[in-house]
């Protein structure tokens, strides 16, 4: 018998009243903990110091006890004295304690204390009674779901909402967390700046595969939230598959050097919501192996181009690179597979392509797009945090870029950009002159004399020389350090970044 057995007979129908055969029970609580605590506090209220952080009125099962806490609170936090004296003035004109009493249940609540001392044990006696009945509340919830009581959510959304539930009273219920000593953090401090120190080129976080970007961010940290936004055809996709293969190829170089035989521990998370799985991975066997993707798709590939992609196919199997192309998956969802993925195999990156297409957590209703974009942005955070891995969302610009003379993006063409922009530690753009200077080659047609066609011509060549195979990544906002411009190498036919300075040429890859 498994838990919902437990809970529900077969053949029985769901009451109104909640879950079945819990009629009998009554939910968890400890009244005299709360009367000691209270008695503690009414006697000393130095002892509020020792519950301040975690508890709350709402947490006490009685509600009367929850005014009195609430009262207590409001009055310590002011600078003022709360004993049964100043409360007994303040409950006598509201009559909240009319119910057990009147103001004479104040000096019986100081007979129930036992000891100042234990005022911090009591708290997490009534927090924890809180919790458990909050989960039982969560339990009807999911039990009464399941026999139909919304019936506009379908078994796998009632999943994830039970989950995201379940996530949201973790988060914002748990008590852990709190002051981290100074030497505590300065240890950490230290501990970072010993790996950059030790790493070739400086670089603390974990390796991007782009020697530039990993000079300017010092590679991804853990908990940070990166965005990477850029207009159609700029190669967003890309540079993030790009720095995703960088991240695993880096995850599983670190393990082979300490065991030439030790299967990687970790690995990237690409969730494509835009390209099925086999479109990138073809991305990344055209890239690595320089055959045109779209020659790939039509087979129009020599003897040695196969025999180069099964080679490559080969070298690529090995690279902890986990890819999940489901579309419009909820906040939660790619939660849940996260967490799998790092209890099996482990986790260093996750990437997001692109956030727009993401869908809130489900059984929530934002009421706008910012404020479901909000959500979005918010969660991705809370993931990259809970996992302390870092999290690669990309992110659709707006139009307004297009009407502009100078097309490179801003902070403030970011489609709902105040929470992006807002939740993100790091935003970059992807630019490439190339591709808008190519919609800009001169007509003869426009020009009155040739003299001043082949002019303009000349220019325009000239200015597609230098921006040709050149790419633009604008960091404009890092919460940890300077903001500029990397400049990259891009290659359009193999959708290939790379350092600029590199020797880009074919016999390097024969």
């Amino acid at each position: 018998m498994n838990a919902f057995d437990s809970l529900v007979q077969p053949g029985a129908e769901p009451s109104g009243n909640g879950l079945l055969g819990l009629s009998q029970r009554l939910p968890p609580s400890n009244l005299e903990a709360e009367q000691a605590l209270l008695g503690a506090l009414l006697a000393n209220n130095k002892a509020y110091e020792r519950v301040s952080e975690f508890l709350a009125a709402e947490h006490f099962a009685d509600p009367i006890h929850g005014r009195v806490f609430h009262a207590i609170q409001r009055r310590v936090e002011a600078g003022q004295l709360a004993d049964v004296v100043t409360l007994r003035a303040e409950f006598e004109h509201s009559g909240l304690l009319d119910e057990v009493g009147g103001p004479a249940y104040l000096t019986q609540l100081l007979t129930a204390m036992v000891g100042i001392i234990n005022a911090g044990e009591y708290g997490r006696v009534i927090f924890d009674c809180f919790l458990r009945r909050q989960l039982v509340d969560l339990g009807e919830v999911v039990v009464n779901r399941a026999f139909g009581a919304e019936p506009e959510l379908d078994g796998r959304m009632q999943l994830e909402a039970a989950e995201q539930a379940l996530f949201d009273l973790a988060t914002d219920g748990g008590s852990e967390g709190g002051m981290v000593s100074f030497e505590k953090a300065l240890t950490a401090a230290v501990e970072l700046a010993e790996r950059a120190f030790s790493t070739p080129g400086g670089v603390s976080g974990l390796s991007t595969g782009l020697r530039d970007v990993d000079s300017k961010l010092g590679g991804l940290h853990p908990s940070d939230l990166l965005i990477l936004a850029g207009r159609p055809a700029m190669g967003k996709t890309a540079l993030a598959v790009k720095i995703g293969y960088g991240a695993a190829q880096a995850v599983r170089r670190e393990a082979l050097e300490k065991d030439p035989n030790a299967v990687p521990r970790g690995g990237v998370a690409i969730f494509s919501l835009e390209m099925s799985a086999d479109q990138l991975a073809t991305r990344i066997l055209s890239e690595q192996s320089r055959v045109s993707g779209d020659r790939i798709r039509r087979g129009d590939i020599s003897q040695r181009d196969f025999d180069k992609f099964v080679e490559v196919s080969r070298e690529l199997s090995s690279i902890p690179l986990f890819i999940d192309d489901t579309p419009a998956i909820t906040i939660s969802a790619l939660r849940t597979r996260c967490r799998r993925l790092m209890r099996t195999k482990g986790l260093n990156l996750i990437i997001v392509d692109y956030l727009q297409l993401m869908r809130p957590a489900a059984g929530s209703r934002p009421e706008n797009r910012v404020q479901e974009i909000s959500q979005i942005t918010q969660g991705l955070k809370a993931i990259a945090k809970e996992l302390s891995v870092p999290v690669i969302a990309l992110s659709q610009l707006s139009r307004q870029v297009e009407s502009r003379e100078d097309k490179r993006p801003q902070l403030a063409d970011l489609r709902e950009s105040g929470s992006i922009e807002q939740d993100a530690d790091v935003v970059m753009f992807v630019y490439r002159d190339e591709y808008y200077l190519a919609q800009k080659m001169p007509k003869e047609l426009n020009f009155d004399n040739n003299e001043k066609y082949t002019e303009s011509l000349d220019k325009w060549q000239k200015d597609m020389e230098q921006a040709h195979n050149k790419a633009e990544l604008i960091i404009s906002k890092q919460r940890h350090g300077p903001t500029g411009t990397i400049r990259l190498f891009f290659e359009g036919e193999f959708t290939r970044f790379g350092d600029l300075d590199q020797t880009h040429d074919q016999d390097q890859y024969e």
